[in-house]
């Protein structure tokens, strides 16, 4: 344990709380056993190192530990809480818990047999969390951490460190001639927003912006070559079908899919190309839009599939990314942590069941939502909207 220490307090020595984001102030910390999800390199680990550096006292009373170490070939996870413990441990914050077996089983144990001891851990993905429900119902608190935001990505880009307080939706709809007339006063919001669709999802595009799309595309072999086969039974064949599913996806116009045909495209039957969907929604590469007058069934086709936040374009499709499904992916992407979203009768996107939105560029009309109560336009390329037409960008202020 003394080697898991000293880890510990070299790896804490090295983040900044320079830049914190918000999302640190949403969590309860007072819970005796919290979890925190979201897909890899949204900053989960910076993240409780930050909270350790700023709250938890740096003594044995704390001890942060990455799942995925060596440690834990002779150690198991329930004989290093109880040692912890017994030696004064209060915080225990544990990293990856996805690369451990049996990890959910023991953190529940570990909950019930030390109720002095307080646990913070984090995983990669809704498919690896989904299955430790019954093991941790009633018992871990969980959040859902996305990635940067568009005002976030202005917060902590060095070319702009500008600071703005997140709006919500009724006040964007509401009230965003004059958010936008304030804003525009303090930054240019389209060369800005063009930056953020191509590298600002991710926080690690600060390291280096040369190489981010490179360390983007190494996050999806981990996640396509690691994450899935060791929750769901895929073999090398499987990688290379969900490759190219991808592929097509990254190359589409807003995809309504055709599931015949993308199983014939990549070599496979219906119900696998719906269980590859529903894979990488829940790894968070995709984001699936389901109709607003039926349940979600376990086979059951989306009405249209996006790939989940606007930078996966520019990785995987550089130079056939559409620009209208650049479009929607962003537009869905900053909605989704805070609003439900589903597809409707008329327009692109239906948000908790009462607004209707409809996507396009500065030119765009207000025909398809024609009639329609509560409709709006959110329209690209435009600095400063009016009445019912909101700039794109706004909805990148939402949280």
């Amino acid at each position: 344990m003394e080697q898991l220490f000293q880890k510990f307090l070299k790896k804490v020595g090295t983040v900044s709380t320079k830049v914190v984001r918000d999302f640190i102030y949403q969590i309860d910390w007072k819970d005796r056993m919290i979890g925190i999800r979201g897909a890899r390199g949204v900053g989960k680990t910076t993240l409780l190192l930050q909270y350790i550096q700023q709250q938890l006292p740096l003594d044995n009373q704390t001890l942060y530990v990455s799942l995925d170490d060596i440690y834990f070939s002779n150690n198991t996870l329930v004989e290093l809480a109880d040692q912890f413990v017994k030696n004064g441990g209060k915080f225990l914050i544990l990293d990856e818990v996805h690369r451990y077996a049996t990890w959910s089983v023991e953190l529940k144990n570990i909950y019930d047999d030390h109720p002095s001891l307080r646990v913070a851990f984090t995983g990669s993905s809704a498919l690896h969390l989904h299955r430790a429900k019954a093991d941790l119902s009633r018992r871990a608190v969980m959040y859902y951490m996305p990635g940067l935001s568009f005002r976030e990505f202005l917060h902590l880009a060095p070319q702009y460190q500008l600071n703005f307080p997140s709006v919500s939706l009724p006040e964007i709809i509401d009230n965003h001639t004059e958010l936008c007339l304030s804003l525009t006063q303090q930054f240019k919001p389209l060369p800005a927003f063009q930056q953020y669709l191509s590298l600002g999802y991710y926080p690690y595009f600060s390291e280096n912006e040369d190489t981010y799309h490179l360390k983007l595309i190494e996050v999806l072999n981990l996640i396509l070559e690691i994450d899935l086969p060791h929750v769901v039974n895929i073999n090398f064949s499987s990688i290379n079908q969900l490759r190219k599913l991808l592929q097509i996806l990254a190359e589409s116009t807003p995809f309504k899919p055709n599931i015949q045909k993308l199983s014939e495209r990549i070599g496979s039957t219906r119900n696998t190309v719906i269980s590859y969907l529903q894979y990488l929604e829940n790894t968070e590469i995709l984001s699936l839009l389901y109709s607003t007058t039926k349940g979600v069934s376990a086979m059951q086709k989306p009405e249209k599939v996006y790939l989940q936040n606007p930078n996966l374009f520019f990785a995987l499709a550089p130079d056939n990314a559409n620009k209208g499904s650049l479009r929607e992916t962003f537009f869905l992407s900053q909605l989704r942590p805070k609003h439900a979203v589903q597809y409707p009768k008329q327009g692109d996107f239906l948000i908790d069941g009462k607004w209707t939105a409809e996507i396009g560029g500065a030119s765009k009309s207000k025909r398809q939502i024609k009639g329609v109560e509560d409709g709006f336009i959110t329209a690209d390329d435009i600095e400063i909207g009016y009445q019912n037409k909101i700039p794109l960008w706004l909805f990148g202020f939402l949280y």
